[in-house]
């Protein structure tokens, strides 16, 4: 058991998917050659609009670790990661693109699935040890966790754990968070 993880939710038996991923995997769209022709977008707002899905997504992912902050990646991980900060208990740390935080940053570049981007972090967003929960809503390439990662730990956090809503399996992104645990609530 890794220190400061609860333990995990209970799952229906039977076909080895949960109810929760179930639901999830119902309410989740698919959007061919978005946002450029090859990939595969999902889409998550059929998900975000039903109110008992959203309840249950954030019960399941603010229940797995015992934290001091919780942070979003922009811009979809907001929706995430704010409700489950209240629900933790735990502060809430954006995770913004380049130029879109007003006060000092440290920032991180990295490729992603279809590009590359900077991301940014406030350089007192964290106390020294803050226990940190990253949030986002899909775990692809893994680059933008990465990222996320290397900033909460220049930023003086300690990343206890990585929660995404669905994380894409055949893109091998958990590879890349060398031994930082990884909670997927469905993979695709």
């Amino acid at each position: 058991m890794v220190p400061g993880l609860r333990p995990p939710a209970e799952t229906s038996e039977g076909d080895g998917m949960s109810e929760l991923s179930t639901m999830i995997l119902d309410r989740i769209r698919d959007v061919p050659d978005y946002p450029k022709p090859g990939v595969m977008f999902k889409d998550i707002t059929p998900l975000l609009g039903d109110p008992v899905a959203m309840a249950a997504v954030v019960d399941g992912l603010a229940g797995l670790y015992e934290v001091d902050k919780i942070v979003g990646i922009e811009a979809r991980g907001f929706i995430l990661a704010a409700p489950v900060a209240y629900r933790a208990a735990a502060g809430f740390v954006p995770v913004r693109k380049k130029g879109k935080l007003p006060a000092a940053t440290l920032e991180e570049s990295y490729d992603l699935e279809y590009g590359s981007a900077t991301i940014e972090v406030h350089r007192d967003a964290f106390t020294p040890g803050d226990r940190v929960l990253i949030v986002d809503d899909v775990l692809a390439t893994g680059g933008t966790a990465q990222a996320a990662v290397e900033l909460v730990r220049r930023a003086g956090g300690e990343v206890v754990g990585i929660a995404v809503l669905m994380e894409l399996a055949f893109l091998e992104g958990r590879e890349r968070l060398d031994g930082i645990p990884v909670h997927s609530l469905v993979i695709v």
